[in-house]
């Protein structure tokens, strides 16, 4: 190996090396450094982590909730005192904009102000006199060992949708972070060291298949968080419900946006560049298909091109830059190679972002953005997902058509609709069948105190990332009937 910082596990309150043989290279995509090695751990390393949070569970399920929330708050003030450093680490990893980077970690610190409100938010309910003398009490308690399993595209921010809550309402914790980003959720453990939280309480393991498949198959393990691709996705749940787990699994998108004749285009224009071009398109809220309705098909396809040729791509870091590159140069290659295929289905490229390179930055896996238009609904470009920086252009006559078309797809993580009308926007509204809808925004992303949905392809569950969700999540219900004889109860 290379004289590359080696990453470790963090397993009971202790760094510890994996029992890993291989390592993969943690790279810049903006540069191609070299930045850190990561093990590709072993089902070992996951029997250390689970025993070490099967062990906390016991003590950490006793400690008061008022108590448990002292650590986040702790937390939270680490993470603002620490904000630049943890920005920079993400788009060092990942690639995107400084300012995406802060962006993405200003919302990991609000799942964790939402779950420091886990006094209330996992109070039970109760009835009194459910027969005579007879009083019925449903309490929440914790599930017990939890673990996310991570993806590369927000490495500062996913495994906050889960693990505030899950250690809040009582459970312990297991982070496998994507093996390509690994370097985030090293500091944040560092962190969380910081604020005194138990060893045991939250853990860190890195590796990749082996080590999904260990934390699927572990029994002390009862709650599985993941997002990433929709066959991953199907692929955690199934394993994970088949072993008798609870699991949620964020899958795939394949995002439309529409845009009618009435809509603010000065205004739409910009609001879907940055859904579609933002985070060079690697996440689960771009926009990667704009669907106009009627007349506006002229104006919007001018401005959007206009918007496309003309936004500034380099390394995040610098000044002035507004998209990054894509995570790897397998990445690039894939996206360059379904680019070539909707041309050769018949789309136009009115703008074609392959074999881009940028001249301080000759190794990085940068993609321009892109702009197909004439793209047939049934074509594969129109049903896969890219995630890159490519936007596709589909004409229709109304917005039945188009609400049509949104409801005809495997998918259903987001639509979003420009319009100044109310009714079609309640339309709109009632008709779409997507989890996270947006009016006149382009990335419907749910504040904290809202779960992250998804529906159909998009999500494997009940129960989704963020707010009430997460507690319900993250607790099971017991429901307690009981009765005290007069004699016992001294009743008067």
């Amino acid at each position: 190996m290379s004289s590359a910082t080696v990453l470790q596990n963090y397993i009971n309150g202790e760094w510890c090396e994996s029992s890993a043989t291989t390592y993969l290279d943690v790279t810049n995509p903006a540069t191609a450094e070299i930045l850190a090695k990561v093990p590709i751990g072993i089902a070992a390393d996951v029997e250390q982590a689970a025993k070490a949070a099967a062990t906390a569970f016991g003590i950490w399920r006793r400690t008061p909730p008022g108590e448990r929330v002292q650590y986040l708050f702790k937390l939270k003030a680490l993470l603002e005192e620490n904000f630049e450093d943890l920005a920079t680490t993400i788009t060092q990893e990942c690639g995107k904009t400084l300012a995406e980077s802060k962006g993405e970690l200003q919302r990991a610190i609000e799942n964790v102000e939402v779950a420091c409100g886990i006094p209330i938010l996992m109070q039970g309910y109760n009835s009194e006199d459910i027969a005579k003398g007879i009083d019925e009490i449903l309490i929440r308690q914790p599930v017990g060992v939890a673990a996310v399993i991570a993806p590369f595209n927000f490495p500062g921010m996913i495994p906050f949708w889960f693990m505030p809550y899950a250690i809040a309402c009582g459970n312990t914790y297991i982070i496998k972070p994507s093996e390509k980003v690994p370097l985030t959720m090293q500091k944040v453990m560092q962190l969380l060291a910081q604020t005194g939280l138990p060893k045991g309480v939250v853990n860190l393991v890195n590796g990749a298949k082996e080590v999904v498949d260990a934390i699927l198959d572990h029994p002390a393990i009862r709650a599985i968080s993941f997002v990433g691709s929709t066959p991953v996705a199907r692929y955690v749940y199934s394993r994970a419900t088949a072993n008798g787990k609870r699991a949620q699994c964020q899958g795939g998108a394949k995002n439309p946006v529409i845009v009618l004749p009435d809509a603010d285009m000065a205004m739409t224009t910009r609001i879907v560049a940055d859904s579609a071009f933002g985070c060079a398109g690697q996440r689960c809220l771009a926009a990667s298909l704009a669907v106009t309705v009627g007349e506006a098909r002229q104006t919007f396809t001018a401005a959007i091109a206009e918007a496309a040729s003309t936004r500034v791509v380099g390394y995040g870091l610098d000044q002035g830059v507004q998209m990054g590159p894509v995570i790897t140069d397998e990445s690039q290659a894939r996206i360059e190679q379904l680019i070539q295929q909707g041309i050769a289905e018949g789309a136009t490229p009115l703008v074609d972002g392959r074999q881009t390179k940028i001249t301080d930055y000759p190794k990085g896996y940068f993609i321009r953005p892109t702009l197909l238009e004439n793209i047939e609904p049934t074509s594969t470009i129109a049903q896969t997902e890219v995630f890159g920086p490519v936007l596709g252009l589909i004409h229709l006559d109304t917005v039945d058509d188009a609400i049509a078309f949104v409801n005809s797809g495997q998918y259903g993580n987001m639509a979003c609709l420009f319009t100044s009308s109310g009714a079609a926007a309640r339309k709109f509204r009632y008709e779409a069948e997507v989890g996270n809808l947006g009016i006149n925004i382009g990335v419907a992303a749910p504040m904290a105190f809202f779960p992250f949905s998804g529906w159909k392809e998009s999500f494997f569950g009940d129960l989704h990332g963020q707010g009430h969700h997460a507690v319900e999540f993250f607790t099971q219900t017991k429901v307690v009937v009981e009765r005290w004889f007069q004699d016992w109860s001294r009743q008067f």
